[in-house]
């Protein structure tokens, strides 16, 4: 039996893997880095080191940025210097101890250790000023756009040469939504302009400096932006939801990026899930997608679902559909 470590090389690679990916399993995902995650809890209200109010009201799923005239960040584009303030990347010693202890507690034969970071570049200018701002701004004041890009940028590359520096990641799980479920929120010429220089450089240095894989998040349609996420660096597009027609995209890409996905969250987490429908969803995506270049999993981000139960029940019908088909 290979290892989780093997046999996603397996799969990516276009070998011969003994059984699916399950989800996460080859991922030692790091919650534990000194950085500035915003991990807002149901009912609670908190504003993070950018100035950036978050709210997860009780009874909805996730909690969001609060961007009314009171809370928004970013006022002026045109003024953003005035506005945006990069918190430190630089932590004390000790806290960074516990990710350490961690990173060193993993068999890195087995698994990667993998720091999460979030929010990504695109999550950070909507989260500033509203999406409708950010996107409009892209078109109104293109120039004061891409400086604030920049800014973001520079901050990201000095929280990578930290990370690089204590952890030694194998891996990094990095968080961007770059649509909705059925569009991209923006043209790619748009995103190439603005966006993928961004993460060309941002990739390439944890790539230069001992990361093996790049695991990039966007739980959307994004099937217009493989093409930049391959030149970026990007080894495994996970979220990838069903809109994208996963199969169609293994078959022209196979081989250059693998999709982690295909199931949808929306169509099994919630509160009356069932194990009968959970099985249809994952036996319908194991069975149109393939052994190769593909890892069965929610669309959600991280390792969790939204409704207890449901996370643990999606890895259960792999493992079956594992034995069903290898």
């Amino acid at each position: 039996m290979l290892t989780k470590k093997e046999n996603l090389l397996e799969t990516i690679k276009g070998g011969n893997p003994d059984r699916f990916v399950n989800q996460y399993e080859f991922l030692e995902v790091l919650l534990d880095i000194p950085i500035s995650i915003t991990m807002v809890t149901p009912g609670k209200e908190i504003k993070n080191e950018w100035g950036i109010t978050f709210r997860w009201p009780e009874g909805q799923i996730g909690g969001f940025p609060v961007q009314d005239d009171g809370h928004i960040v970013l006022k002026d584009i045109t003024q953003w210097e005035k506005y945006v303030k990069a918190p430190s990347v630089i932590a004390p010693e000790e806290k960074w101890e516990e990710a350490i202890k961690h990173a060193n507690s993993v068999d890195r034969k087995d698994k990667y250790v993998t720091p999460f970071i979030a929010p990504g570049i695109f999550e950070m200018t909507h989260h500033l000023m509203g999406v409708e701002n950010a996107l409009t701004n892209l078109y109104e004041e293109p120039e004061k756009m891409h400086e604030l890009i920049d800014y973001i940028t520079d901050y990201e590359m000095r929280l990578a040469e930290q990370i690089i520096s204590h952890i030694h990641p194998d891996a990094i799980f990095h968080h961007d939504d770059w649509g909705s479920q059925t569009s991209t929120f923006m043209s790619p010429k748009m995103f190439e302009e603005f966006f993928y220089p961004s993460y060309k450089k941002l990739y390439k240095y944890y790539k230069d400096n001992g990361v093996e894989i790049i695991v990039h998040h966007s739980d959307s349609y994004a099937a217009t932006l493989v093409p930049y996420m391959i030149d970026m660096g990007i080894d495994i597009w996970q979220g990838v939801m069903t809109t994208n027609n996963t199969p169609e995209l293994i078959k022209k890409y196979g081989g250059k990026i693998s999709f982690m996905g295909d199931i949808d969250s929306g169509v099994v987490d919630f509160p009356e899930w069932t194990a009968e429908n959970t099985a249809k969803h994952v036996e319908k995506a194991c069975r149109r997608c393939g052994k190769n270049y593909f890892i069965p999993c929610l669309t959600q981000g991280l390792g969790f679902s939204s409704f207890p139960g449901v996370y643990d029940a999606v890895s259960k019908e792999i493992d079956n559909m594992s034995k069903i088909m290898f």
